[in-house]
């Protein structure tokens, strides 16, 4: 027995808990018949039937718990509060923005001008109420936001979801008059990508006829559409692919510079082209690379492999008048290159800078470029430190930009910036609850290979160290996605407030160092993203800053993965598992909604060699009978178009048929993120906590 297993034995045998269920085959055979295979009928009879059932189960134990009504309050208060910071997007001179509140649940589209929002009591004018729209197109429609026509910035298309879909219906809205144009560009429910390339013309990737789409259910057929016209086919790319999309290149006042098409092949590679009177260019790239802005006639994009001189995770840019000449012979320019503890979060631009938000060492930073030399000049912004930096909207009239900088006992706060490198706080976000009895610590778990998995715990002060508080662990690790510490208003209010720690673990398969951070866990090594996770989980207990009996994860969407394994592989780590909005059966997921775009991220389980590997963790085949697993509380969205709500439904009635305990609960509408609609999500957050404080706390 390896020593790590030994060292566990003997910490099992003395705390009396059972050894982990490490990668055992499940109830499920190869080649056996998927018994739940039913419940993938999203709205058939029998389906919802079940789903209602179980509903009714957990609004009993939920909700009907004494402490529900008062987290439910306390978190609508939260997210209906009128003193939340209105978040800004520069447009037409002036500031939008969306809002939701107890009398606009489905929220106002509005506007006001720059400098009444910086005042205490900006003089909102409302463009598009949703709400009343909803009532009378008997709708219930979640505003997916905008895209607007330059330069004037008046004419719209407008994005939105029946439930909270991805797929969303695209209608042209002139907000000159606060109405839908009169015959105006109309297109129907789908997952599409359309931009303006002038008021008669646009482009875009959508279903042109049923079926049109990839096996992920994304446009793979891009077409040009003049006005009153017929669609004019410009790429047709493959049902193998991803999807397939164009990028305007928008000139600073006047026509479109150019048109550029994306090929997703998969979801991580791509092939672009320059589209020219002659057809398709092919632009000099990695397949790895993502296009970020286009930026004073240079186009700039993020490589994720290493690529001639150029790092994995170098910014680059071409010059797009050297493209045009002679794509092959176009040189392309290093903007920056991250350091071992770096990474590139996100790359946008104003009127002629370019803007690059960091992390280093997870904390956020921010530097402005200038290419007026012919060189990437950078200029860091005195943003507040060791903080999560966020770019909330840049304008392309002027050299602006709108940040967020917050911390876990930080509220929120508004910073305005400008290519000088001036920078005001315009906001702050009162705090929402008491953080003054809080510390936050970063440590560093020691993962099964030895790499070290930096994780940040927020507690009290006057914590003792003695395994008996109550600790709530998050983690992700998938899609290079990074989590860095941020301001949770209703954690902090419905846990925090009440004694419980938070957890934030960040494990390989995110960004927070780089492509080489998310690599690592990628496809047959995606153990390593659940080894990190539970080295974290016994890093806490071995600092007795909590203990199983204490000790809950809560996770959603790939972080389905991470919860389902983590309590198949590790029964004996943790006491509550909230598994929201999840991927759970991986060896179908890509038969599932938008499943097939991630097969870069775990693999196929088509394909035999990867279904190895994939079979070893998948949560659903390998829950076994008889093992004492903690009692999850499972829960997702009707809804969810992105994530198949089959994932939890089939989970839940496999632990029914085995005889094991669990909660199960499905919102009817709301789409993948839940969140669309405040009422409900501060139902969603009270039932959370009320099983968090039933497992944790009681």
């Amino acid at each position: 027995m390896k020593p790590l297993l030994l060292m566990l034995a003997a910490v099992a045998a003395l705390s009396g808990l059972s050894l982990p269920v490490a990668h055992a085959q499940g109830p499920i055979a190869v080649g056996d018949p998927d018994p739940f295979q039913w419940l993938e009928d999203i709205d058939a009879p029998r389906s919802m039937t079940w789903v209602n059932g179980q509903n009714a189960i957990t609004h009993k134990r939920l909700e009907e718990d004494p402490r529900f009504e008062v987290y439910r309050k306390e978190a609508l208060a939260i997210f209906t509060a009128k003193d939340r910071i209105a978040m800004p997007h520069f447009r037409a001179g002036g500031v939008d923005n969306f809002w939701q509140d107890r009398g606009h649940i489905h929220g106002i589209w509005r506007h006001t001008s720059q400098g009444s929002y910086r005042t205490a009591n900006p003089q909102w004018e409302t463009l598009l109420d949703l709400d009343a729209l909803s009532k009378v197109e008997g709708k219930n429609w979640i505003w997916k936001g905008a895209n607007c026509l330059k330069p004037a910035q008046t004419l719209c298309l407008v994005h939105l979801s029946n439930g909270g879909s991805d797929a969303v219906e695209d209608r042209e809205f002139d907000t000159t008059t606060g109405k839908f144009v009169q015959a105006g560009f109309d297109f129907p429910n789908g997952k599409q990508n359309i931009s303006w390339v002038n008021h008669d013309t646009l482009i875009a990737s959508r279903e042109w006829t049923p079926g049109e789409v990839t096996k992920s259910g994304y446009a793979y057929v891009v077409k040009i559409l003049e006005r009153g016209g017929e669609p004019r086919e410009v790429f047709h790319g493959e049902k193998t692919d991803v999807q397939a999309g164009a990028i305007v290149l928008e000139g600073a006042t006047g026509p479109a510079d150019g048109i550029i098409v994306s090929r997703g092949l998969t979801f991580y590679e791509r092939e672009f082209s320059l589209l020219s009177d002659k057809g398709l260019v092919p632009i000099l790239l990695p397949k790895k690379a993502e296009f970020n802005t286009y930026i004073d006639g240079q186009l700039v994009f993020t490589i994720k492999a290493p690529w001639k001189t150029f790092g994995a995770g170098a910014v680059i840019s071409y010059d797009l008048a050297d493209l045009k000449k002679d794509p092959a012979a176009a040189k392309p320019q290093l903007v920056f290159m991250p350091g071992a503890h770096d990474a590139v979060e996100r790359v946008s631009s104003s009127k002629d800078r370019l803007v690059v938000v960091l992390l280093e060492d997870v904390k956020g930073a921010v530097d402005v470029y200038d290419h007026k030399a012919g060189v990437w000049l950078a200029r860091r912004l005195k943003l507040p430190s060791n903080a999560s930096i966020n770019l909330v909207s840049t304008s392309e009239e002027v050299n602006q930009f709108f940040f967020t900088a917050e911390g876990f006992l930080d509220p929120t706060s508004l910073w305005l910036a400008d290519a000088d490198g001036a920078v005001a706080k315009v906001k702050t976000l009162p705090a929402q609850f008491d953080a003054l009895r809080d510390v936050v610590e970063q440590h560093f778990a020691t993962s099964d290979d030895g790499t070290k998995i930096p994780y940040f715990v927020v507690h009290r002060k006057d914590m003792k160290r003695d395994g008996s508080t109550p600790t709530q662990m998050f983690g992700y690790g998938g899609f290079e996605l990074s989590e860095p510490p941020v301001y949770i208003p209703q954690m902090g209010k419905l846990w925090l407030e009440r004694g419980g720690a938070y957890v934030i673990a960040n494990i390989r398969g995110g960004g927070e160092f780089g492509p080489a951070w998310h690599e690592a866990a990628l496809r047959e090594h995606r153990q390593r993203a659940f080894d990190d996770f539970a080295s974290v989980a016994r890093d806490l207990i071995a600092r007795k800053i909590t203990s199983p009996r204490r000790l809950g994860i809560y996770a959603r969407s790939n972080g389905g993965v991470l919860t389902t394994v983590s309590m198949t592989q590790h029964p004996e780590l943790f006491n509550a598992i909230v598994v929201e909005s999840p991927l759970i059966d991986m060896l179908r997921y890509n038969h599932l909604s938008a499943g097939a775009s991630w097969v870069a991220e775990y693999g196929d389980p088509d394909v035999p060699a990867d279904r190895a590997f994939i079979a070893k963790y998948s949560g659903y085949q390998n829950l076994k009978p008889g093992v004492k697993y903690p009692e999850p509380y499972i829960t997702t969205n009707t809804r969810d178009d992105r994530v198949h709500p089959g994932h939890p439904r089939k989970f839940a009635a496999m632990m029914e048929k085995m005889g094991l305990p669990y909660l199960y609960y499905e919102q009817t509408f709301g789409g993948h993120a839940n969140d669309a609609d405040p009422e409900l999500n501060a139902s969603r957050w009270a039932r959370h906590y009320v099983y968090l404080s039933q497992k944790l706390m009681d």
